[in-house]
């Protein structure tokens, strides 16, 4: 199978050292609790909302103007919340691949990074505990599925809010502000989102933004397997995980990535062969937690977690998290994205 060759040749790839290398590595095998894979799947803090828990639906897709709203902030319970206190446990969705978001640390043995981070001060403030979580890793094109399948209460997963998923899912406000940019080696003749894709192999996951990005214009490069979306797809230039890209990159299998700006950072950490191209990324998007579509209660609970995760400026949650995994691949970002609620 091509994912045990794949195995098999990760002691040559290069650029893969210590503990970063190492977790990236894993990261392809390792599981927390893997999901079963498919071929494609589908202004001011806000304080809590009289009258108990909020009701209303998110926007649908055909009326989305300004997807990055989302319901005011509330710490009332509602019937989503009490399911999870119920348990005793947060169930959530998340990358084990992505380094410094969701990542395995192989000495640690424990998941960490940015995106690990929100999920326990969720945790936190619905349970009193932020060890009270059940870990799922999910591929990026199975974000969606665990949700509606009630595999997950949430999906953390540097997910982009867009018009297209709320029609599947709710989300939260925004906690951070990306964009999709080009990862290709040093040497490449690559030079960014441009005309020199023409004829290039480039890799981007199944259910990205990324890839969406790549059908509305491509400059001509192959971004699509033959026999896409069927038992016969390859998985070569459409993969279920963003990691895989990498691993193709090292392989020779492909010449670029297509993917968040944010990740891309992660990967040239990982391995200094490859770096980001053009100035700058060449769209702008939002990351948000996700939710079943509907449970408005526990989409008003993120935001109210939010509202505090951001709080304390320069010392708050948000920043100290971001200082320890983002700001030496992602400089300069002087806080999160100001949330947005409907209604505002």
């Amino acid at each position: 199978m091509r994912r045990a060759k794949e195995r098999s040749a990760r002691g040559g790839l290069r650029g893969w050292g210590g503990v970063a290398g190492m977790a990236a590595a894993c990261a392809v095998t390792a599981a927390v609790t893997l999901l079963p894979l498919a071929h494609h799947g589908g202004g001011a803090d806000g304080a809590d909302a009289p009258g108990g828990a909020v009701t209303a639906e998110q926007a649908r897709a055909e009326e989305c103007t300004e997807p990055e709203a989302s319901l005011p902030a509330s710490s009332a319970d509602g019937p989503s919340i009490e399911k999870i206190k119920e348990r005793g446990k947060l169930i959530a969705g998340v990358d084990q691949n992505s380094f410094r978001w969701g990542y395995r640390n192989p000495e640690a043995r424990e998941l960490e990074g940015f995106d690990i981070d929100l999920v326990r001060a969720i945790a936190k403030d619905v349970l009193g505990d932020p060890d009270a979580v059940i870990f799922r890793a999910i591929p990026t094109n199975q974000r969606i599925a665990a949700l509606e399948n009630d595999r997950v209460d949430v999906v953390v997963r540097t997910m982009t809010i867009n018009c297209k998923r709320l029609e599947q899912v709710s989300f939260s406000t925004a906690y951070f502000q990306a964009g999709q940019q080009v990862l290709a080696p040093k040497g490449s003749t690559i030079t960014g989102y441009d005309a020199s894709l023409k004829g290039k192999r480039v890799c981007s996951a199944e259910g990205s933004t990324a890839y969406e990005a790549l059908e509305r214009k491509s400059f001509g490069a192959l971004y699509k397997d033959d026999f896409d979306g069927t038992e016969r797809d390859r998985d070569l230039l459409t993969v279920p995980n963003q990691l895989d890209c990498l691993v193709r990159l090292q392989l020779g299998e492909v010449d670029a990535i297509v993917t968040d700006n944010a990740l891309a950072a992660g990967q040239a950490a990982q391995d200094p062969a490859v770096e980001l191209k053009g100035k700058a990324p060449f769209t702008t998007e939002y990351y948000g937690v996700a939710t079943k579509k509907g449970a408005d209660d526990l989409v008003a609970r993120v935001n109210k977690v939010l509202v505090d995760y951001r709080a304390g400026g320069d010392s708050s949650p948000w920043m100290t998290s971001y200082r320890k995994w983002l700001a030496a691949g992602l400089p300069g970002i002087a806080g999160p994205p100001a949330p947005k609620y409907r209604g505002d």
